[in-house]
């Protein structure tokens, strides 16, 4: 069998689902966006705010991610607020948000910038103070919110692992935040939600991915 032969058969293979578990649970699969109301609750909220940009909230995304958390009979709020790189003045939105919201529950929807302003504003929520007071790794006192990740990249690893990078509004100097608690307790990985990025987002999560 030539290596041709090899890969067509491969490409033709139909895509299948899995599921598994570390600290965080990972459900993949076309599709499997439907369940992250079901997710949610597992998780423990009851009242969720997504986190997410203005880009996605055109693409229909959060309006899709928000109707499956209705369905599974929780209620949520939308923060739209975040941009590439978020700071500290982000961050402080999304709090607001969620305080006014009455959240108990933060799903992250979006690249690595939305889902680190998830950790963000579930880690000041639970502990109160600033972002630079977590500045480096396990300055945590509380166990934070639930948090559920939605990612729409493929690339940033935001989703996996257990640190938040956010820039300082006045300095600019990026800090990493970093503590076991902010591994996310449930990643939806479904791959249709990746179609809608631009060509050059594509590229890019590409080279972080390598």
């Amino acid at each position: 069998m030539t290596p041709t032969t090899r890969l067509s058969q491969t490409t033709a293979m139909p895509i299948t689902g899995f599921e598994f578990q570390t600290r965080t649970r990972y459900v993949f699969g076309v599709g499997c966006v439907e369940r992250v109301g079901q997710l949610s609750r597992e998780a423990g909220g009851t009242r969720a705010l997504i986190v997410t940009d203005a880009g996605l909230v055109a693409a229909g995304h959060c309006d899709l991610v928000r109707e499956h958390l209705v369905r599974a009979g929780l209620e949520a709020v939308v923060f739209e607020g975040v941009h590439e790189n978020p700071t500290t003045r982000e961050v402080g939105h999304c709090v607001e948000a969620a305080q006014e919201g009455g959240i108990d529950l933060i799903v992250g929807l979006g690249g690595g910038s939305s889902m680190d302003t998830a950790k963000g504003c579930a880690l000041i929520l639970a502990n109160g103070g600033e972002i630079r007071d977590f500045w480096h790794t396990g300055k945590r006192s509380v166990k934070t919110l639930p948090l559920v990740a939605v990612p729409t990249t493929a690339g940033t690893g935001s989703e996996s692992q257990s640190y938040a990078l956010i820039a300082d509004e006045k300095t600019h100097r990026k800090m990493a935040v970093g503590d076991p608690m902010l591994a996310v307790d449930a990643a939806v990985l479904d791959p249709r939600l990746t179609l809608t990025q631009p060509a050059a987002v594509t590229a890019c999560c590409g080279l972080d991915a390598v």
